[in-house]
C-alpha cells in the first residue's frame, strides 16, 4: 500500500484544558519557587505510542497550541506525522529522531510503504540531523528482520522495538547530561545562585526525558543553585515565550522572560552567569545550528566573558557535514513573520497562517530557521558521553569514537 505526503493527513484531536500559567512576573514566579513544588512539566508525554482495536497510532502532544491548551494528536499514517513535524507540532532534535523512528514503525505495522515513508520523514526538517538518524535506525531494524524471516509482521515489530529503544535512550542521555552539565556550571561558576539565559525551547517537549539545556538549568534548580532562569522569547514562533515558560512554570522555578533584542541590555547589566543552549545540528568541525538567534547570543557572551555552552546528544553530531557552511539551514514561510497567530491556531506548511498581519501585504521575509555558531564562540559542548572543551573536531571526533565503542560492547 503506497501513500504520498501530498495526501490529506489523518489524524484525531484530543483536547485537554490547560491549567493556570503561573510565574509570569518575577515576583510570582520567585513565590512559585519558593515553595519547593516541583511538578512535573507536563502530564501529557510529549509521543507515545498506542494499540487501540482500530489499530496502532502515534500520539503528539502538538506544540502549537501550548500554552492555550493540551490537544493531542493522532496519527494513524506517516504522512500525518510528516505534516506534523512540518507545521512544528512535534518538534526539538531529540523528539525528532524518536517521531521518526515511530512513524516508520507505523507505517511498516500498517502496511504502507516503508522505504517511501522513510524517504519523506527523513526529509521533512533538512537541519535536524535526529530526524534521519531516528528514520534510518527504525529502518535498518526492519529491513534486517525482513531479510532474515521473511515476516512482515515482525519486520514492523522489529521498526518497533527500535524506536522504544532510541527513546528510552534518549531519556537516559537526558538524565546524564542534566548531571554534567551542572558539573560543568559548578566547575565555571562556583558558589551557586546560576543565571542562565536560554534560547527557544530544549525541555521534556523536545526530549524522551527531561530535554537537554533545560534539564541542566532543572538540575540547578533542583539542588538550589539557580538562581534566575532568562527565557528568550524565540521569534517568530514564540518558542520561549510559549514553551520554555510553560515549562519553568510547572516546574516551580524562578524564571523571567524577554524580547530577543534584551538580551544585550542584560549582558551588559552582568546578569548573565552561562547561556545554555540546544543544537538541531552540530558539525564535524565543531559548529553549531541550533534556533536562529543562538548565534548572537553566542557573541555577547563572549564579549561579555559569559560561558556559551551547548547541550546535546552524541547523535546531534555529525560527523558527514564538514563545517557550518555544510550545513542546511531550513527556510521557514514567511507568514510567520509577517503575521501573529495565536498559539490555538496551527501555523502549517507554506500556506497562510490566517494571523494577524504586522507588515503591510506583499511583504518578503527573511526566515531561516537556524543559524549557525563557530566553534571557536563555543565554551564547551554537553553530552551524555562527555564535555568536550575546548570545541575542536579532533575532540569531537575522538567522544563520537568513543561512543560508538559503548553501544558497540
Amino acid at each position: 500500500m503506497g501513500w504520498s505526503a501530498t495526501d490529506q493527513p489523518r489524524y484525531g484531536l484530543r483536547t485537554f484544558n490547560t491549567p493556570a500559567h503561573k510565574g509570569q512576573t518575577d515576583d510570582m514566579a520567585d513565590q512559585y519557587a519558593q515553595t519547593g513544588e516541583d511538578s512535573k512539566p507536563t502530564e501529557l508525554p510529549a509521543i507515545r505510542w498506542e494499540e487501540p482495536p482500530e489499530g496502532p497510532v502515534l500520539v503528539l502532544l502538538d506544540q502549537t497550541r501550548l500554552p492555550a491548551e493540551e490537544v493531542e494528536l493522532v496519527c494513524t499514517d506517516a504522512s500525518a506525522l510528516v505534516e506534523a513535524i512540518r507545521s512544528l507540532a512535534v518538534r526539538g532534535a531529540p523528539l525528532l529522531g524518536i517521531a521518526g523512528a515511530y512513524g516508520v514503525a507505523l507505517a511498516a505495522a500498517r502496511g504502507f510503504d516503508v522505504d517511501e515513508a522513510a524517504a519523506v520523514l527523513a526529509g521533512a526538517r533538512p537541519t535536524a540531523v535526529n530526524l534521519a538518524v531516528g528514520v534510518r535506525r527504525a529502518e535498518a531494524a526492519y529491513r534486517a528482520e525482513l531479510t532474515k524471516s521473511g515476516d512482515q509482521e515482525l519486520a514492523a515489530g522489529a521498526a518497533l522495538a527500535a524506536a522504544r529503544g532510541l527513546h528510552r535512550e534518549d531519556a537516559a542521555a537526558s538524565a546524564a547530561m542534566a548531571e554534567r552539565g551542572l558539573a560543568l556550571l559548578d566547575e565555571l561558576l562556583p558558589g551557586g545562585g546560576h543565571r542562565i539565559l536560554t534560547h527557544c525551547n530544549t525541555g521534556s517537549l523536545v526530549s524522551g526525558g527531561e530535554g537537554t539545556a533545560f534539564a541542566v538549568a532543572l538540575a540547578a534548580h533542583r539542588a538550589g543553585r539557580l538562581r534566575r532562569l532568562w527565557v528568550d522569547e524565540t521569534r517568530p514562533l514564540l518558542q520561549g515565550a510559549r514553551l520554555t515558560a510553560y515549562e519553568a512554570a510547572r516546574s516551580g522555578m524562578a524564571y523571567t522572560l524577554l524580547t530577543d533584542n534584551a538580551a544585550g541590555s542584560l549582558f551588559a547589566a552582568g546578569e548573565v552567569d552561562a547561556v545554555l543552549i540546544g543544537a538541531d545540528r552540530i558539525a564535524a568541525d565543531g559548529s553549531v545550528a541550533n534556533k536562529v538567534g543562538s548565534y548572537p547570543l553566542a557573541v555577547l557572551a563572549r564579549y561579555h566573558h559569559v560561558p556559551f555552552i551547548v547541550v546535546a546528544p552524541v547523535t546531534t553530531v555529525d560527523l558527514d557535514t564538514p563545517d557550518g557552511a555544510s550545513i542546511e539551514v531550513e527556510q521557514r514561510p514567511g507568514h510567520e513573520v509577517t503575521e501573529i497567530a495565536a498559539p490555538q491556531v496551527p501555523v502549517a506548511g507554506g500556506e497562510a497562517g490566517g494571523g494577524i498581519p504586522v507588515a503591510p501585504l506583499g511583504t518578503q521575509a527573511y526566515n531561516p530557521a537556524f543559524d549557525v555558531t563557530p566553534p571557536e564562540l563555543v565554551t564547551a559542548i554537553v553530552t551524555e558521553e562527555g564535555v568536550v572543551s575546548p570545541v575542536t573536531a579532533e575532540a569531537l571526533a575522538e567522544l563520537c569514537a568513543r561512543s560508538r565503542e559503548v553501544t558497540i560492547s
